[in-house]
């Protein structure tokens, strides 16, 4: 990984992750506030195989960004996605969805509109409810794609 971490900083990506799967498959995910574009995942391919020596060592790499709807995996992918729609599932399994609105070091917060009645009332009216979690506590959190 310290092999592209300072590249992808100074390009102002970052690095999600890094795996090692059998058959020395080696896939590295990297994103950016504006997403990555695949001549980018092409530079970086091939920084990589140029520190590989080929001849001692045989491999597949494969560099790309993670998809839309993939649970997030470090906190640079959260503050990529501020004010933007996620769905949080919590460790027993129940669902939150909302905007994204805060990111600190011990979590997050997510912003919750919905139409309730109040009680004694005829009609709806708009609540407005802030979700907090910490990062420990939550099974995935993952962007909502909306058209």
């Amino acid at each position: 990984m310290g092999l592209i971490a300072d590249k992808l900083e100074a390009d102002g990506f970052f690095p999600v992750e890094v795996t090692v799967k059998p058959g020395n498959r080696i896939e590295i995910l990297i994103d950016s506030k504006n997403g990555v574009p695949i001549e980018y995942c092409v530079e970086i391919s091939r920084l990589v195989e140029h520190s590989f020596d080929r001849e001692q060592e045989d491999f597949e790499l494969e560099v790309s960004s993670p998809g839309i709807g993939q649970p997030f995996k470090v906190v640079d992918q959260y503050h990529k996605c501020l004010d933007r729609p996620v769905e949080v599932m919590d460790k027993e399994g129940k669902i939150q969805k909302g905007i994204l609105e805060e990111v600190n070091d011990d979590g997050f917060v997510v912003k919750e509109e919905k139409m309730v009645k109040p009680e004694g009332k005829k009609k709806k009216e708009l609540q407005v409810l802030h979700h907090q979690f910490s990062f420990e506590d939550v099974k995935r959190v993952k962007e909502i794609l909306t058209l």
